[in-house]
């Protein structure tokens, strides 16, 4: 019984990446018409989510979103979230339709066929290097004052898997005080337990989201900072501790 556990978890894996590579190589074309100008960048953001549906859909997950408040059309907004999973791209994909920019680690630019769109269209950073973190920056700020919103991970990584909720970094918040962005926080309730980043776990089922009522920033100072790195992650913390019981 173990041994054909683990033959699945195998399988299971290998074709995770097929389900990302098959519509990248189907829509190539398209895709890569969609980004040669930054103002269609909205056009490759429907495009993104379609491949992230047809990926959890393809994997046997059952996304089940709750919204506490919904974001506006033509606003713009800073999401985070919880960061365990391989899929937490293709969830946040799936549960915000609001066209928006990612900022990730470089690491991910090497991936084959997904790393070619992911340095064109995501913000990378090298988390090492405090010049990148302020090339960042800049960058996340040319984005906002184009419409579109930012998506931060502001783990700024995956913690440990024993690890609940890592500490938040400051620059997402940071850059929402800056521009009096609304953070929205979403807590990704399954992810871990559905597809974690250790080899031999995981399986199909749903993947509850929920997303929170949104903390607005037009009243708030950059000495405000760690106050609303706090209270971000208190609300999806608390959350999680929610689900746990």
């Amino acid at each position: 019984m173990k041994l054909l556990k683990y033959i699945f978890w195998i399988f299971y894996r290998v074709w995770f990446y097929i389900l990302v590579a098959l519509p990248i190589l189907i829509l190539m074309p398209i895709l890569i018409i969609s980004i040669l100008k930054e103002s269609w960048y909205p056009y490759f953001f429907k495009l993104a989510r379609f491949w992230a549906r047809f990926i959890l859909f393809g994997m046997g997950f059952r996304p089940i979103i709750l919204y506490e408040q919904k974001p506006e059309k033509h606003k713009s907004y800073m999401f985070i979230a919880n960061h365990t999973s391989m899929a937490d791209i293709m969830l946040m994909l799936v549960s915000v339709k609001n066209p928006f920019v990612f900022v990730g680690k470089k690491e991910l630019a090497n991936i084959p066929l997904f790393g070619f769109f992911y340095k064109r269209t995501c913000i990378l950073v090298d988390r090492n290097s405090a010049k990148s973190r302020q090339a960042v920056f800049l960058a996340a700020q040319r984005r906002l004052k184009t419409g579109l919103s930012i998506c931060i991970f502001p783990e700024g990584g995956v913690p440990e898997e024993h690890i609940m909720l890592d500490e938040f970094k400051n620059g997402a918040f940071r850059l929402a005080i800056k521009h009096g962005t609304p953070v929205v926080p979403l807590t990704f309730a399954d992810n871990k337990r559905r597809f974690s980043y250790t080899f031999f776990s995981g399986g199909p089922g749903r993947m509850r989201v929920i997303m929170h009522k949104f903390i607005p920033t037009q009243s708030l100072t950059i000495d405000d900072t760690q106050a609303l790195n706090d209270r971000s992650r208190a609300v999806i913390l608390n959350q999680l501790e929610k689900l746990e019981v």
